[in-house]
């Protein structure tokens, strides 16, 4: 843990991050730094997140909390909460972000990896949303942003197996909780983002095939982060960033669900790695 961490409670709100060590996520810690906000900053690339919690220190004075995890395990996020507790904090905006993908078919890798994204993208997920949603309820405040995807909107395809349905889960427990929640003062969203400038398409070992893409489809970690945290501050529930994202989203909702897949399957065949 970050030596910036230590001290009694904060009069600062606390954010935690996962998945904060690169793109979005750091994007999020920065953002959320230079409104004043204290951090706890979770992924397993320790070296990064110190780096990041020294970096958001010095320039803007906030504590940021180191907090080492794979969000793989079974129960992680149990640890998670602890450590935050233990520091003498509670948690006053998550963000669900840490993720990653397998654009490959669902059998061409080990179960252990299928098994590892449930965990990271839903499970863990979800328990941190359960851990964290008493409290915010009990204090009459709280924000909650779940990372979603423009995939989300879309049928499932080969390759990415997955992804779809998970980040489709985002939207509707971002619904769900805001339907239950937003009486008690906590506000919830899902972004869902299309192209986006990170890391994620290097780890998943398809970057070469992606700087071949348009870049006027991408957009920067930045402004998908902007973009989030005001719509969450609005209360808006489901939000997709960039007009041309919002176009797509409209087409993967309004066309025949026939031609959509026809579509989505002759497009995303160049992503498969099979």
């Amino acid at each position: 843990m970050s030596t910036a961490a230590q001290g009694p409670e904060s009069a600062r709100r606390l954010a935690l991050v996962t998945g904060a060590s690169a793109g979005l996520g750091a994007a999020f810690a920065r953002a959320y730094a230079a409104r004043g906000c204290d951090l706890a900053l979770v992924a397993r690339r320790a070296d990064r997140l110190r780096a990041l919690a020294d970096e958001l220190h010095e320039a803007h004075g906030v504590r940021a909390m180191v907090i080492p995890a794979d969000l793989a395990e079974w129960e992680a996020h149990a640890s998670v909460i602890d450590q935050v507790e233990a520091a003498g904090r509670h948690v006053d905006m998550l963000v669900n972000n840490a993720g990653f993908g397998i654009p490959q078919s669902f059998t061409a890798v080990p179960w252990s990896r299928q098994r590892d994204f449930l965990m990271t993208m839903a499970v863990n997920a979800c328990g941190l949303a359960y851990d964290v949603l008493p409290g915010m309820a009990a204090r009459r405040w709280g924000r909650i942003i779940n990372v979603a995807s423009l995939a989300a909107f879309s049928p499932g395809v080969a390759g990415n197996s997955l992804y779809p349905g998970v980040k489709g889960l985002m939207i509707k427990l971002s619904q769900s909780l805001d339907a239950e929640n937003r009486a008690a003062g906590v506000k919830v969203t899902a972004i869902c983002p299309g192209f986006t400038k990170t890391e994620f398409a290097a780890q998943a070992g398809i970057q070469a095939i992606m700087d071949r893409e348009q870049r006027v489809l991408f957009q920067t970690a930045e402004a998908v982060v902007e973009t989030a945290i005001r719509a969450n501050e609005r209360g808006k529930v489901v939000v997709v960033p960039g007009w041309h994202n919002k176009l797509a989203a409209a087409a993967l909702r309004g066309l025949p669900e026939p031609l959509v897949r026809r579509i989505i399957a002759a497009g995303s065949a160049k992503y498969h790695l099979d």
